[in-house]
Formats: C-alpha cells, structure tokens, sequence
C-alpha cells in the first residue's frame, strides 16, 4: 500500500478515529486503526467494539492495500507534521512496518495483520431516513446533560431516542434522566422516520456523534435497527451498539399540574445561582429560592464556608414559595436556554419543578427539589 495525503485530510480523519480508541486495551488490535486505500480514497476505521467509526478521505493512492497501525501514535506525528505538508504513508508487508514521510521527517511504525481487525457485523436496519445535522446537534445537545453516570442504571446512560406524540403530531424525541433531572426535547418528525424503533444511544456515541454535526447544511442519514444506529455523512460512518434495556416511563415524572409561573431572564439567572453557589458546601450544593411579588431572592447558608443572597426582578405573581434545589443541575438546566426568558413551573417545595424555554414547549425540563 503506498499513498500521498494533505496533513489536513489526513489529521482530521485520524482524530476522529483515534478518539473511539480506547485509552487502555487488553487487545492489542483495538488500538490500531484500519486504513485501506483503493481508487481516490483512504479509509480510516476504529473501534472499541461498542462503536465504530469509518472516516474517508481523498488521496492520491499509487498501491491499493490495507494495513494497521497504533491511532494515537499515528495521530500524534500528523497533529505535529508541518501545516500543508503533503504526508506519504507506505506499508511494506515484508518488514511489517509502516513508513510515515513528510518533507525531511520520516518515521517507521509497527504494524498488525489487517486481518485481525474485528469490523462491526453490518445490521439488518428496520430504519433509514435522513434527518438535518443542525436539528439532531440540538437534540442531543440539550438532552445529553441528564444522562446517567451510575453504572448500575445502566439503561439510564444514555440518550432514548424514539417517535412520540407531541404538540402538533408525530415528534422525533431524545430523553435523558439521571432520576435527579430530566430533558426531552422534540423536533419534527423526519419523513420515513414513523416505524423507528425506540433506542438508548450510549453517551461515548452521543458524544462522537457530535463531531460529525458542525455543518448545519448537512443531512446525516440515519438508520436503525432493534440491536444499532447507525449515522453517516458522504465522509463519516459512525455505527453504535445501542443499550439493551428498557428505558422507564419518563412521561409519569413530567408534572401536568404545576400553575406558580416564574418568568426570568435565563442569563441572569444562571449567573445569579453561580454567584450564590460560590459559598455552598460542596457535598449538597443547595440553593434555595424564595418567591414573592416579582421577587426572587437566591440564598446559600452553608455553616462550615459562610452565606450569600442575591435579589432578581422576575415576573411572578402567584402565592409566596421556598425552594430548595442543587445549584449544579439549576446551572445545567439554565445554560440549556437558547432564548431570553426562562418559564418555571412550580407546584410546591416538595414537588418536580418545570422548565421550559419562553413559549417554546419543543423542550422541557424537570428538575427535583431538595430540602434547604
């Protein structure tokens, strides 16, 4: 195999792939990652078993061939070849070694069979449709926060991604809840999208998705299946195992109830909480807010580290309320709002509290109070 690549081309493939690599491996192939050259293109395909990804790029290939090499040591010499190099990459099969050129530099690295690669099985998928990469960031975006760190709830960690009833029919839908908190944001449905089965798309995968999703122009075509997903762009292939659990009935824990509306300005708020929060002791990182006329006063009394109070002028007009809540999921919910205005539903201190962005209702929060 033998081939010429703009370091450009050739860096912004390896990143993408050296990032699914896992750090420490047992298995000494998973470190590697596969790159074949045939025709115009290179392909470059790593995997920790749970993901994989398949990055392309044009190149100017003399030798058609296929061979593995360690991704990060291959990531770190092009991340600190020159910019605009032109990188020459030549596998000798003989040797096992993979030779690296670059105007005066040269490096010689290890190889591994190209057979000992595991490529993902292709899945039969019951569902494909296109869908634009600028609605899909905003999906997982907003609802990646609450995903759940406790390995023992594992269906919790990740992204549920299903078709639902929302406000004007049919909705694609992402929901996370970490039992603390809870998103669901809802976007239009994509056209071939309706028979889609509901999946839990891990949080390693929501959080490589994300780089295929920068160009707002593109459509990323999706399909799955009961077991994957699978995303990809003309240059990216990104499939994921999906968590095999079931995900919990998330619509019992969104209050229909609650009438105390608090109207603030999303910005200040979350500056206001950080602010306050500077004092609280923190294990709890309790805030608790106190509602009146068009007042709202946020107050840390932490014993052991001191106290803080800070007053915003909001728009409220209902019965007085104190409540208390973790200042770290207010700050994630707050830094969540696209628009100015922030609308929280109240109902009591004791009660799940909405959130929701002005009259948007395409995502709501839930956040549970604590005691203060």
């Amino acid at each position: 195999m033998k081939f010429s690549i703009e370091r450009a081309a050739l860096l912004k493939a390896v990143s993408q792939a050296q990032s699914v690599v896992e750090r420490r491996n047992t298995i000494p192939i998973l470190a590697n990652v596969l790159i074949e050259a045939a025709g115009s293109d290179v392909s470059f395909r790593a995997t920790d078993l749970d993901i994989e990804v398949v990055d392309k790029a044009p190149a100017q290939v003399e030798r058609a061939g296929a061979t593995t090499v360690a991704a990060t040591t291959l990531h770190e010499i092009v991340r600190k070849l020159p910019d605009g190099a032109l990188v020459s990459l030549t596998s000798d099969s003989a040797t096992g070694r993979l030779t690296v050129e670059a105007g005066r530099s040269n490096f010689s690295l290890a190889t591994l069979p190209k057979e000992d690669f595991p490529v993902m099985a292709s899945s039969e998928y019951t569902s494909n449709f296109t869908a634009n990469a600028a609605v899909l960031r905003r999906l997982f975006d907003k609802s990646k926060f609450a995903i759940s760190t406790e390995e023992t709830r594992y269906y919790l960690n990740g992204v549920y991604m299903h078709i639902a009833d929302g406000d004007g029919g049919k909705k694609l839908r992402c929901v996370a809840t970490d039992g603390h908190r809870l998103a669901r944001i809802d976007a239009d449905m994509p056209a071939d999208a309706a028979d889609m089965p509901g999946v839990i798309v891990p949080r390693k995968t929501v959080g490589e998705l994300r780089k295929l999703l920068d160009d707002d122009e593109m459509q990323i075509a999706v399909s799955v299946s009961e077991t994957k997903i699978r995303f990809a762009t003309p240059l990216i292939t990104l499939t994921s195992k999906v968590i095999d659990g079931t995900f919990p009935d998330y619509t019992r824990v969104i209050p229909q109830g609650n009438t105390r509306k608090l109207e603030v300005d999303a910005a200040d708020f979350a500056r206001a909480v950080d602010r306050v929060a500077t004092v609280s002791s923190e294990r709890s990182r309790a805030v608790k807010l106190q509602l009146d006329e068009d007042r709202l006063i946020l107050s840390v009394n932490a014993p052991d580290s001191g106290a803080a109070q800070e007053e915003l002028a909001v728009a409220y007009s209902d019965e007085r309320l104190e409540i208390g809540f973790n200042a770290k999921y207010l700050l994630e919910i707050a830094s969540q709002v696209d628009r100015e205005n922030a609308v929280f539903m109240f109902n009591s201190s004791g009660d799940p509290t909405l959130m929701r962005e002005g009259n948007d209702t395409s995502a709501v929060y839930v956040v549970m109070p604590m005691r203060v």
